[in-house]
């Protein structure tokens, strides 16, 4: 009888479960950067702002840094498979892609495109999932699909993309903050 018992396995499940309970400001900023963390919170400012719901925009920020933390332990901890990888080098592109794409819809005068950064959310999303599939539970994947879906609702994108809106402040916060990750690799 084969004996399938692995240290190491068992650390990276322990280091999961800690990360997965431990999703506040303070703690975010062991993982987080201050760029990041500037990036996190006007989103977060974001999320409450359309959503008037203080407990919604924390949850949709506590996601997505439970995820990235998730996915920079499986990475440090080289848990990606080769073919894993490759769709992973993928999501980067089409991650990089989406995050210009926002930029130049909100810098540029009637270039936005709702159709068109819809579809560039989905395939990240379905991308990133193909990844972790294998490496997360079904409750980080729903994470996944709540984070994607919030930002890729039609009725969220039209709203942060109308011509003067009222969230013309914190996108540019935003944006500003996108610009920095981007030209830092951090994004």
């Amino acid at each position: 009888m084969e004996d399938n018992f692995r240290a190491r396995d068992i650390a990276l499940k322990a280091q999961k479960k800690i990360l997965s309970r431990m999703s506040s400001k303070g703690v975010a900023k062991v993982f987080v950067d201050d760029r990041m963390g500037s990036l996190l919170d006007n989103v977060y400012r974001l999320c409450k702002t359309y959503t008037q719901n203080k407990k919604e925009a924390e949850k949709i920020v506590k996601n997505i840094i439970k995820i990235v933390t998730k996915i920079g332990l499986l990475a440090r901890n080289e848990q990606f498979s080769q073919d894993e990888l490759v769709i992973a080098s993928d999501f980067q592109n089409k991650f990089h892609k989406a995050a210009k794409t926002v930029i130049s819809f909100f810098e540029v005068d009637f270039s936005y495109d709702q159709k068109f950064l819809t579809q560039l959310l989905t395939e990240c999303k379905n991308l990133l999932k193909q990844i972790v599939q294998s490496h997360l539970t079904d409750k980080s994947l729903g994470r996944i699909d709540l984070v994607f879906s919030f930002f890729s609702n039609p009725a969220f994108l039209d709203n942060v993309f109308k011509k003067n809106s009222e969230y013309n402040e914190i996108m540019t916060k935003i944006i500003v903050d996108m610009h920095s990750a981007l030209e830092q690799g951090e994004l």
